[in-house]
């Protein structure tokens, strides 16, 4: 197989945007190519899950190249794997240019939410639940999470503290991010010790509250793909994509042997490190799918960075700060960068490849050479990961 870079990337601003679905793709798409010098596409991969259900558009794929004026022998693909969908349309491209297929894929990710009323946005993101052992009994994602949670602190003794400091963290890293959708600058007292957190940060799905999880929001992501021979030619820092892995489990997390093991974030991990051939000491920063806090702490666990239940220590002990041993989302993270779904995993991507060049401003991981992502579908049922490194 060919080694494969990413040679430019665009984004919109994550939040409440007022652009058609497949312009606001197609926007992020313009700033990736415009990003390397406009190369030929050979094709293009649009993640989304939501575009049938809440914009009443299907064909997303097809209306994105045609925004784009990029027809003809241009292939199109939509993709759905739910939250996953963004980083599963990048394994498929990466695997396109590495088969030596194709030369130049744009890879895309992109929702539309906002449109709909929160208890429409909260039953279409249940659906990825178990029609029938789950679904149907009325269990919704941050009702998994908050039973997660729930086991989670009784086994490791984390407090609604330490769930809080992942909220205060990423907030103040997504200050740093100008694409982030929420620019607010949050303090325990605020959401968890006052009198008035009751009222500012209420339980939503016990013990996690408001401020434990992320924003409905619309945004997009769009990064191209090339042989890594051929990516001098189109940008001066490529970024290759060292590692791909991606793991399913069981659908229903009752059924799980221990719910607390994410077995696909295991298998993903363990996947994309055999493949790049490289050990978790070697990765700088990781980009982590908190749609909830919990997540940030069980993800880095089960992906091998901490011992179980210690990434709560270190995060009080400051190592997954920007200027810490290993940041955790530099970014903001889902929980303040924001979470359209389908573009969720592309953005990951996205700030991977500017944390790696060095643009990525004042939240700037010093140093940064590697790192690693975790797009998280469903409950953990389809988890995909990625490693990149500089390619300089």
């Amino acid at each position: 197989m060919r080694d494969v870079a990413i040679v430019g990337v665009g984004m919109t601003k994550f939040g409440r945007l007022s652009y058609e679905l497949d312009e606001m793709i197609a926007k992020a798409c313009l700033a990736a190519m415009d990003d390397c010098g406009n190369p030929g596409i050979d094709s293009v991969y649009v993640a989304n899950m939501g575009a049938g259900a809440i914009n009443r558009q299907t064909a997303l794929a097809s209306a994105v190249i045609d925004r784009l004026g990029l027809l003809g022998k241009t292939s199109a693909v939509a993709i759905e794997n739910g939250p996953a969908s963004g980083q599963n349309a990048a394994k498929l491209g990466f695997f396109e240019v590495a088969s030596g297929y194709s030369d130049c894929v744009l890879v895309a990710g992109g929702e539309r939410m906002r449109v709909a009323p929160g208890g429409t946005i909260t039953d279409f993101v249940a659906m990825m639940s178990h029609p029938k052992a789950e679904y149907i009994h009325g269990v919704t994602l941050p009702s998994l999470a908050g039973m997660f949670a729930r086991l989670y602190m009784d086994k490791y003794g984390i407090t609604s503290e330490d769930l809080a400091n992942v909220a205060v963290k990423n907030h103040a890293n997504g200050m740093l991010n100008p694409y982030a959708h929420i620019h607010q600058k949050i303090a325990l007292e605020g959401i968890l010790l006052s009198r008035e957190a009751k009222l500012n940060n209420p339980v939503i799905a016990d013990p996690l509250r408001l401020y434990d999880m992320c924003p409905v929001s619309d945004g997009a992501a769009a990064f191209i793909l090339c042989p890594l021979e051929k990516a001098k030619e189109l940008c001066d820092t490529p970024v290759r994509i060292a590692g791909v892995g991606q793991g399913t489990d069981l659908h229903a997390v009752h059924e799980r042997p221990d719910p607390l093991v994410l077995k696909s974030v295991q298998i993903a991990a363990d996947r994309a490190f055999a493949m790049a051939g490289v050990e978790r000491k070697d990765i700088d920063f990781l980009e982590l799918h908190d749609a909830f806090t919990i997540l940030e702490f069980a993800e880095s666990e089960n992906a091998g960075f901490f011992e179980p239940g210690k990434c709560a220590t270190a995060l009080r002990e400051g190592v997954t700060q920007i200027g810490g041993k290993l940041p955790i989302n530099p970014s903001g993270g889902l929980k303040a960068r924001g979470h359209p779904v389908g573009a969720t995993g592309a953005a990951q991507l996205v700030e991977c490849t500017w944390q790696l060049r060095g643009d990525a401003g004042r939240r700037q991981v010093s140093g940064a050479q590697r790192a690693f992502t975790v797009n998280f579908g469903g409950f953990g049922n389809n988890v995909v990961a990625h490693i990149l490194e500089r390619g300089d």
